[in-house]
């Protein structure tokens, strides 16, 4: 079940320690206004706008979206109230996402590249990081990639180097934290995670290095 708006809207002393204000009993339409705002918004909404809207303390805003998170989450909804990319958005929950894709893409999806999908991970870990620097680390120009990135909003162009040329620095932008589900870069795995440590590094240089066969070494000094 669903706690009602009264007990939504009721604040516990140790929420209004948390909060560090007096919020008292907030006003049922006060809540109904907050889900009718989350549930018209295209991207996360910010605390700061929402307290703005609503004419609440961000503190008060920001207990609101919690105690509505945890009631839906207990509920067992279907979709779920979550933070990121620095707001709060309503979305559904992972674990039902063959059943959405069956519904909006009706088989059909719209897949990102390997090599886009590389060098996002690049610019994710690097940015600021220029277009010759990708190139430098994957060996090939990035050009029609980072335009297809750019295209989907998931980089930017954020600065520019300070060195010859001005060369465009890029960086990841809010939609890419929202499609990956994180508040910020900071939640990202750490890079360690997926390099391998210098023991493993070496196995793989011994297995892959090429040794000449003696006889035909032989054969070839004797010519």
């Amino acid at each position: 079940m669903v706690p009602t708006l009264h007990q939504l809207t009721t604040t516990t002393a140790e929420e209004t320690r948390m909060a560090k204000t007096e919020p008292g009993d907030i006003a049922p339409e006060v809540v109904a206004a907050l889900e009718a705002i989350l549930l018209v918004a295209v991207e996360p909404v910010n605390v700061k706008l929402l307290a703005q809207v609503l004419e609440q303390p961000t503190s008060v805003v920001e207990v609101l979206c919690n105690r509505l998170a945890t009631s839906y989450d207990e509920a067992g909804h279907g979709f779920q109230l979550v933070k990121v990319a620095g707001g709060f958005r309503l979305q559904t929950r992972p674990e039902l996402s063959s059943y959405v894709e069956r519904f909006v893409l009706d088989g059909q999806q719209s897949r990102v590249s390997s090599a886009a999908l590389e060098t996002l991970a690049i610019i994710a870990y690097k940015q600021p990081i220029s277009r010759q620097q990708i190139s430098a680390i994957r060996g090939v120009d990035p050009e029609s990639v980072l335009r297809t990135l750019q295209a989907r909003g998931y980089i930017s162009e954020v600065s520019r180097d300070d060195g010859p040329g001005l060369a465009v620095l890029y960086g990841t932008t809010p939609l890419f934290l929202e499609r990956l589900g994180v508040n910020s870069l900071e939640d990202l795995p750490p890079i360690s995670d997926f390099v391998p440590d210098a023991g493993v590094v070496e196995a793989l240089e011994a297995g892959l290095r090429v040794v000449p066969d003696s006889t035909t070494a032989t054969a070839d000094t004797n010519d």
